[in-house]
């Protein structure tokens, strides 16, 4: 057996004041640089989004004009099972507004612990 590491208990390091201030000083420093990345992440992002609304809007254009207004049965049917997909999305998303406004006029609670139900045993 390998003999045992002899473990000692570090003393917390206590920074100086200047210190302190330099790590917050460079922390500040990152968090900029990251801020401004991430400004022109979004920025690119806007841009790409606005092409691929143009693109849409192209080809809804062109739709048009190759359909007319005539749509086929299969389309009709497609277009309702679309609609009532948004209708119960509308529902849901209603439920789960009312249930947040619920839990957030709840004054707070400790939480109750689970009751766990008894398991019946088997014959």
């Amino acid at each position: 057996m390998p003999p045992k590491k002899k473990t000692t208990k570090r003393k917390p390091r206590k920074k100086s004041q200047t210190q302190i201030e330099k790590l917050l000083l460079e922390n500040f420093i990152v968090l900029q640089k990251v801020l401004a990345d991430l400004s022109v992440k979004f920025e690119t992002m806007s841009g790409e989004i606005s092409k691929l609304l143009a693109l849409f809007e192209v080809s809804a254009k062109s739709f048009v004009e190759k359909q007319g207004t005539q749509i086929s049965k299969e389309d009709k049917a497609f277009l309702e099972k679309l609609d009532q997909l948004i209708d119960q999305n509308k529902v849901i998303a209603k439920g789960l507004t009312l249930m947040e406004e619920r839990i957030r006029d709840r004054p707070t609670q400790t939480p109750q612990p689970m009751i766990r139900p008894k398991l019946i045993p088997r014959l």
